[in-house]
């Protein structure tokens, strides 16, 4: 198993925690945890059940659990956790007593986790091969820092052996192959290039490039430590029918270009500077759900 330590080659981001990953208040709770990658995955996938899987369960969550949903900070999530079972979080809940959630919460938990004791984390947006043949689903991950291969490690903390086998998932979800999740820029550069048909990404009834763009965005906010919920939209997030213009489509090549990086690896410095010079890349203050529902004022 990798050991996970902290190292000055990634830069101090992506070990501080961000205005949704900070869990200082819940230190009590986090001292003994592992910080073995394994365990930590063990542990998330014993607190939350993700909407989409619940079937697999005896318990169909009520719209009262599916709220839980629109909650942004990790540690208002790790609050709802507690207030359902306020047992230490390395006892498994029972499904009927897990907190219900996405593949961002999934992923941002486990950055909050990894970044509490240390270690280099953060969000990836993009598209998984996995899912659904042929198809390339809206998916959200995480990489870390591996000090012992020198490498940012990408891993799928909600899968669990469960949906591994539903899936017939052969690779290992704490290592999973760059070849079969493509990160935001990665889906952008390829249907603009007319490598991959557009209608091949997205998420239920959003696809296309729309998609594409809106995942593209989150992946440069996730990349500058703001994970917002999948379904926030500000900015050049613009409604599907809305005409982006060459300057728009020039901008977003240059989003597409900096959160891929040199080798796949995107420069925290060259991500905070892209993210620092057009408004419309970040979020507004409060952020708005597309539903209307959870507004949230982000720091300064």
């Amino acid at each position: 198993m990798t050991r996970l330590l902290s190292s000055t080659h990634t830069g101090v981001i992506y070990t501080q925690v961000g205005p949704l990953t900070d869990l200082s208040m819940y230190h009590a709770y986090l001292a003994h945890l592992p910080n073995n990658i394994a365990d930590l995955c063990r542990i998330i996938q014993g607190l939350l059940v993700h909407v989409f899987w619940h079937g697999l369960d005896a318990s169909p969550l009520t719209e009262d659990r599916k709220r839980a949903l629109q909650t942004r900070p990790a540690a208002a999530k790790l609050a709802a956790i507690l207030a359902l079972d306020d047992r230490p979080l390395t006892i498994a809940r029972p499904p009927e007593r897990r907190l219900a959630a996405t593949s961002r919460d999934y992923s941002l938990l486990l950055v909050a986790l990894l970044r509490h004791q240390g270690i280099p984390a953060r969000v990836r947006c993009g598209f998984a091969t996995f899912f659904t043949p042929r198809r390339y689903e809206e998916h959200w991950m995480v990489e870390y820092w591996s000090d012992d291969d020198l490498r940012w490690v990408l891993v799928d903390p909600q899968m669990d052996d469960t949906q591994r086998a539903a899936l017939s998932v052969a690779f290992d979800p704490l290592d999973v192959p760059r070849s079969r999740f493509l990160s935001g820029g990665a889906a952008w550069q390829r249907s603009r290039s007319g490598s991959l048909d557009p209608a091949l990404f997205g998420s239920l009834e959003n696809r296309g490039m729309h998609a594409i763009r809106c995942t593209l965005i989150h992946d440069l906010a996730t990349l500058n430590c703001i994970e917002m919920l999948p379904w926030d939209r500000w900015g050049l997030m613009l409604p599907p029918d809305e005409m982006l213009s060459d300057a728009d489509i020039t901008l977003l090549d240059t989003v597409a270009h900096v959160t891929v990086g040199a080798l796949a690896t995107p420069s925290p410095e060259a991500v905070a500077a892209l993210f620092a010079s057009d408004a419309r890349l970040r979020p507004p203050l409060p952020v708005e759900s597309m539903n209307g529902e959870a507004l949230f004022d982000l720091p300064a």
